[in-house]
């Protein structure tokens, strides 16, 4: 007998029972079944009763699809019994066995010899027995579970007992037992893991490593989804030197505002029998009517927490922790103007080295700020600043100090060019605990310091063509000239004023002291030009090269420190940054002193990226009898799944390393391997070297320390390539 290919279609009237649908936001009701489709090679049965196909069987209903060698159906209860070859597709997962029931009304059942695989997950596995409890729920017993491709078993899980919920998107294994190459490496009596992206409270994958400072570590983060728009983690931290620390992190959201709170305690470290902590809050919030407000808080409870206790070597450097809070107040004034008020509270924790002490920054209790800016009368613009500011200090003299700084200018534009002619009075006026000068006898002091600057440019343009490809070209002359009258200024105390790091754009600044307490004298004018390639098609500036002359006609008699350049003479600047190439960058800049023509400074950093994942950099500093130092750094791949990091920071004029990273990485296709070693030098010229080693089994865990924010740190351009 030739085989017979029948279509069966079954619909709901024929095994019409009542099916009720609860969700959270309906109330009970009744729907009619999907029709069930059946081919097979032979069908055969009794009408409402039950149906028998066999050979090459394929069972459809709604998005399920069932194929095997041999199925009966049951009308009367909506049971199937499937042998031979059993596949269940569904959208979410693929399941397969020899031996299947199921219920197609609720989704339960058992599958023999089952194996899986998820389709948005990458996860698949195999176990003894499969219990279906629903339709977005089942259940393996004595289970394998990997996100390893067929064929691939690097690592895996073995559990007595596993759950998946494809709804939550969540696994649960009981008694399991994590393998790497088919070594146990890690047992754990509950641990579950997702293999989604969406938020899920639950147990996060355990982290562990080993440091010289807190010896073994195993931390066990639990992720809690308290709402849409906030959640928190807390993460106990074993450390087998230390004792048990809680990190406990909390995030938050919302219309108007937004934060982030950090807070790590350690209740009694063993090492120094003393309770410990960090902590950090930011905070952003928009209080409408055109304020907002801002809060940055740091704090640690003493000077070695973070080389101690961190996991950030930015933070083993770090001196001065902020902690202030702002708010500000914005308007238009009329149809060209602005009015900004706002007001500042600022202090530091400094942690004192006691073989280095510093002297701490000045507190900030409070500062009152207010500009305004009106554009466009008559031809003037009109801008003012003021400020007043009580300074406070432990053991150095402090005060308030008050501001005003009124200005008006004279822009004449247009489409080529600009003269900007501008005239100010800066006024400070300063109240004080005790003179801040032995030879100050009066704690009241003011200064008045007129400012005039003349700014003017034009561009010149013109196409041209490059490697093939169009651009416009720029020349841009610029000439700006300063003048501002000595005034002495020895016994006026320094709360914020400190000298400007000279570049490029400082030439065309009034001033080149920050702060209020310091203002330079000048007497000097600024010659410049300054040429851009910018891409015709997307207006991107590829290249940027500027050089300028800075000539002064007097000497400096301002200054702050000793010794500087305070002479007569000039001083010549040009930068070069952009791309050379397509793959090659560069930012580069040299000072000279044409007086004896000794370069001052020299800043060089070229970059070559050709693609993802590699990228090697390339820098020189120097400062004349300062510093000498040259930078370089790599991400490289090579063979297969290989690829190697290195970074170095050389100080030439100590002769001296003061950083140094070398690491390799290997990507399999469902794990990597990293091991990473860095040594650096503190703010306090003590030398730390720390070691890095972590295996991440994809979309399960990860065991030792992670690496990846040291590479980010240290290598510019690094990019993660297993992602």
């Amino acid at each position: 007998m030739n085989t017979l290919k029948l279509c069966l279609i079954l619909y709901a009237c024929l095994v019409l029972l009542p099916v009720r649908v609860m969700s959270a936001d309906s109330s009970p009701a009744s729907s009619e079944r999907q029709p069930i489709y059946i081919e097979a090679d032979h069908i055969d049965g009794h009408y409402q009763q039950e149906i028998e196909a066999i050979g090459n069987v394929r069972m459809r209903r709604g998005d399920q699809t069932l194929t095997a060698d041999r199925v009966k159906y049951y009308q009367s209860n909506e049971n199937v019994e499937v042998e031979g070859n059993a596949q269940l597709e569904r959208p979410g997962d693929i399941l397969w066995g020899s031996y299947l029931q199921m219920n197609l009304n609720d989704n339960t059942g058992q599958l023999s010899e089952p194996r899986y695989l998820q389709k948005d997950g990458n996860g698949r596995g195999d176990g003894n027995l499969l219990l279906l409890e629903g339709e977005n729920q089942y259940r393996f017993k004595k289970a394998r579970y990997t996100t390893c491709p067929e064929d691939d078993h690097d690592w895996y899980i073995l559990a007595d007992d596993l759950e998946i919920d494809k709804e939550k998107k969540v696994g649960t294994a009981r008694h399991a037992s994590v393998r790497f190459k088919d070594v146990p490496i890690l047992y754990v009596p509950w641990m579950n893991f997702s293999f989604g992206n969406e938020r899920k409270t639950g147990f996060l994958s355990p982290i562990m490593g080993n440091t010289s400072r807190s010896g073994v570590e195993v931390s066990v983060p639990f992720y809690w989804n308290i709402a849409p728009n906030y959640d928190a983690t807390i993460t106990p931290r074993l450390m087998s030197r230390r004792g048990v620390m809680f990190n406990n992190e909390f995030r938050y959201i919302g219309q108007t505002l937004n934060g982030r709170f950090l807070l790590d305690y350690l209740p009694n470290d063993l090492e120094t029998d003393t309770t410990r902590y960090g902590m950090q809050l930011n905070h952003f919030h928009n209080l409408g009517a055109g304020w907002f407000g801002m809060i940055n808080y740091n704090s640690a409870s003493d000077r070695n927490y973070f080389r101690d206790l961190g996991n950030n070597i930015l933070f083993t450097s770090q001196t001065n922790l902020l902690q202030q809070g702002f708010a500000s107040y914005f308007r238009e004034l009329g149809r060209n103007g602005t009015l900004t008020f706002s007001t500042l509270l600022q202090q530091f924790q400094t942690l004192q080295d006691p073989r280095a002490p510093i002297i701490s920054p000045f507190k900030i209790l409070p500062r009152f700020t207010l500009n305004a800016a009106k554009r466009n009368v008559y031809g003037l613009d009109f801008d003012f600043a003021g400020s007043f500011t009580h300074f406070s200090h432990s053991t150095l003299p402090h005060g308030l100090r008050t501001t005003f700084l009124p200005g008006v200018s004279l822009p004449l534009e247009n489409s080529f060019g600009f003269i900007r002619p501008r005239v100010s009075l800066h006024h400070t006026r300063y109240d004080l605990n005790e003179p801040a000068n032995p030879a100050a006898s009066d704690r009241h002091l003011n200064r008045t310091v007129p400012i005039f600057s003349f700014d003017s440019g034009i561009v010149l343009e013109r196409d041209t063509t490059l490697a093939r490809e169009n651009f416009v070209q720029t020349i841009e002359p610029r000439v700006f000239y300063t003048y501002i009258p000595y005034r002495d200024q020895q016994l006026l105390p320094n709360f914020d004023s400190a000298e400007m790091d000279f570049s490029y754009p400082q030439l065309f600044l009034e001033r080149r002291f920050s702060g209020e307490d310091r203002i330079n004298d000048a007497n000097e004018i600024t010659l410049a030009v300054s040429s851009r390639l910018i891409h015709s098609a997307t207006g991107n500036e590829r290249l940027r090269f500027s050089a300028g002359q800075r000539i002064r006609f007097s000497d400096r008699r301002v200054i702050l420190t000793s010794p500087q350049v305070t002479r007569a003479g000039s001083d010549f600047i040009a930068e070069l940054s952009g791309g050379i190439t397509q793959n090659i960058k560069t930012d580069t800049g040299i000072q000279l002193n044409q007086n004896n023509f000794l370069i001052e400074k020299i800043r060089t950093g070229i970059s070559y990226r050709p693609a993802p994942g590699k990228v090697i950099n390339a820098g020189y500093r120097f400062t004349r009898d300062v510093l000498e130092q040259v930078d370089l750094s790599t991400q490289w791949p090579f063979l297969k799944k290989w690829q190697g990091f290195a970074a170095i920071n050389y100080s030439l004029k100590d002769d001296k390393l003061l950083a140094g990273l070398l690491g390799l990485e290997y990507n399999a296709c469902c794990w990597s391997l990293r091991f990473v070693t860095s040594h650096f030098t503190t703010a306090t010229q003590r030398t730390s070297t720390n070691i890095f080693v972590q295996l991440e089994l994809n979309d399960l865990m990860r065991i030792g320390t992670n690496p990846v924010r040291v590479l980010q740190q240290t290598i510019p351009g690094y990019m993660r390539t297993d992602l």
